[in-house]
């Protein structure tokens, strides 16, 4: 058994304790906006917050975790930064097919919450995550967006 914190909610979980977050979140709990991309930590698809911190949850193994506040894609509106960054994403059409973009605003919400006011090279540290369609310049636009309305 394993005991985690996803989103505010305590889940008593019979999971193997090595079962990568990932596959948790999305198989047992039915929480599918954190997406598998690379299953190597490389792309940044799988992007969750661990206690505020990004971090890869496909490699992350689910009991490494226990005791600490997870929080996915679900929830980030529920985080005044996370709903900045939502409305920046949306008034500015940042997406194109939108796969990555979970995991893209998972790591902006970490980026915003350790720095508010980051500069580009701060944007550019942090945002690591790859993007197919190449919204990167989109990207930096709205982490500047929401840093701006705070």
């Amino acid at each position: 058994m394993v005991q985690i914190t996803v989103n505010g909610t305590a889940h008593q979980l019979e999971v193997e304790d090595d079962t990568p977050l990932l596959w948790v979140l999305r198989d047992t709990l039915g929480l599918t906006g954190t997406k598998y991309g690379c299953g190597v930590a490389q792309c940044g698809a799988c992007t969750v917050l661990v206690d505020g911190m990004a971090m890869r949850s496909c490699q992350v193994p689910v009991d490494s975790v226990a005791g600490q506040a997870i929080t996915t894609i679900e929830a980030v509106e529920q985080d005044p930064v996370g709903a900045r960054l939502v409305s920046a994403w949306v008034a500015l059409d940042v997406p194109q097919c939108g796969y990555c973009q979970s995991g893209q605003l998972m790591a902006a919400t970490a980026l915003l919450k350790e720095t508010p006011k980051p500069s580009e090279a701060d944007i550019a540290g942090a945002m690591t995550n790859l993007c197919r369609c190449g919204t990167y310049n989109m990207i930096a636009a709205g982490i500047r967006q929401a840093a701006d309305a705070a």
